[in-house]
């Protein structure tokens, strides 16, 4: 039996943030993991798919140099190399890992490798170890969901985990991507700008990301995958998959009838699922519900035994690192005795890595005039801010969704860089602030920032170049 202040179960976003932010306030720390710290988001999801990504912003970049005035040599085309993006993705998640493991080490959190469950007296069971704590964080992360009829080989049909590392020597040719989430898209994107034919597949209306953002937002992207390539289908009922000795045979149903396409590949990304059907729940008196999710008071992220505490995938609560990692602050500020504030889960920042990037917060216009709100909404086009011209990048909006007369209730953007400029409407969402707040502030020129404030101050009955 070994005893700590906080034993922690679970090494991703939210079990890493748990021990450091418990680690830095003086507390006794153990954390389980049953492979490398960083969890999916490290090493299958957040990082190697950004690091993807930035490979084909490379090459869609190098691709149109003579626009930019760079000459390439007479008759040479720029070609992907697949194993170098992988093996620069992969160093860039072993060198963070490295960090991270030298982080818990210097905070000396105690890391247990090995597979943790919850016991009945409350402590943590790994490999015959007890780990003890006067509160434990479960933070058990999520798997790709898969579905009857897309039996997932890893090869011809795959998740994201396989397809962020992938130890292939070419890409393939031809890609079918089934799920327009989130997921779906960033990889559709990659595929598209690395010229692989790409189809992507989704059952909800509009294909692409069909919940989430304002859809304005989202069709802006939906416009660019398609002007690029990407082949997309919207309320696509997919059939049982059959391989062949070409590649997979793909059934599809749209409203316009029946089709099929053959594909080399696979990706099924139709979301993830909470992993806790072996953490020790029942035994520990810690309620699950149907969907599998660990059941919590968002308050204060305690689950239904006192004492425990879940967070991250395994809650329900949206499946960010960065929400995890709010989560984790909330959990240990209580575990100290303190009152934090919860996370405000309808303002949370939110960005798809696409080309072009899509971010938002708050309220959609749909969602809020569906909660009664008389709204006034203004958007303001890329296309004629100098920045974005200079990068060749003016596929793009801003648009933001205030009550009439009163403050922002979201915020949301599509263009170059929005991963970055998100940050501005997320604090004005989350203060409540007006428009006329935001509009009196000074942007530099010429940036992509400009743009908000130019919509910030459309708001006013005047405007600037708008």
């Amino acid at each position: 039996m070994s005893d700590f202040d906080v034993v922690v179960l679970g090494g991703g976003p939210g079990g890493y943030a748990s021990a450091l932010y418990a680690a830095s306030a003086g507390l006794t720390v153990a954390l389980v993991e049953k492979e490398k710290v960083g969890g999916t988001c490290l090493h299958r999801g957040c990082i190697p798919a950004k690091a993807l990504l930035h490979a084909a912003e490379v090459f869609r970049t190098v691709s149109h140099a003579g626009a930019h005035g760079v000459r390439l040599p007479e008759g040479v085309e720029p070609e992907p190399d697949w194993p170098a993006a992988n093996s620069r993705k992969a160093g860039i998640v072993n060198q963070l890992h490295k960090g991270l493991s030298g982080l818990l080490k210097r905070r000396k959190v105690t890391v247990v490798n090995g597979w943790g469950r919850l016991t009945a007296d409350g402590a943590v069971a790994v490999d015959g170890q007890n780990l003890r704590g006067r509160a434990v964080i479960v933070c058990a992360g999520s798997a790709p969901r898969a579905i009857p009829g897309m039996e997932v080989d890893g090869v011809r049909v795959v998740t994201s985990d396989h397809s962020t590392n992938s130890e292939a020597d070419r890409l393939p040719e031809r890609v079918a991507v089934i799920g327009g989430g989130v997921i779906g898209v960033e990889f559709a994107s990659v595929y598209t700008d690395l010229k692989v034919d790409t189809t992507l597949l989704e059952a909800l209306p509009h294909g692409v990301l069909p919940i989430g953002p304002d859809r304005d937002v989202a069709d802006v992207l939906a416009r660019s995958l398609e002007k690029r390539g990407t082949t997309i289908h919207a309320e696509t009922r997919v059939g049982t998959l059959e391989q062949t000795s070409n590649g997979v045979v793909v059934p599809f149903e749209t409203p316009r009838g029946s089709d099929k396409i053959e594909v080399d590949q696979v990706l099924v990304s139709i979301g993830r699922r909470p992993v806790t059907e072996d953490i020790g729940a029942a035994e520990a008196g810690v309620r699950i519900d149907q969907r599998g999710f660990v059941e919590v008071d968002t308050a204060t992220m305690q689950t239904s035994r006192p004492g425990v505490y879940a967070i991250g995938d395994c809650v329900g609560t949206p499946g960010l690192a960065h929400v995890a990692y709010a989560e984790a602050m909330v959990a240990v500020d209580h575990i100290l005795g303190e009152n934090p504030p919860p996370v405000d889960y309808a303002k949370v920042p939110w960005v798809v890595y696409t080309h072009p990037e899509v971010a938002w917060t708050g309220m959609t216009e749909a969602e809020a005039r569906a909660a009664g709100h008389d709204v006034e909404v203004h958007k303001h086009a890329m296309a004629g801010n100098g920045r974005a011209m200079i990068l060749g990048e003016t596929d793009g909006l801003v648009k933001v969704v205030a009550a009439r007369g009163g403050p922002i209730l979201g915020f949301h953007l599509v263009g170059p860089w929005a991963s970055e400029l998100l940050h501005e409407g997320y604090l004005a969402v989350n203060w409540e602030a007006l428009p006329s707040d935001v509009g009196r502030l000074v942007h530099a020129h010429p940036s992509l920032a400009e743009a908000i404030g130019e919509t910030m101050i459309t708001f006013s009955g005047r405007s600037l170049h708008g």
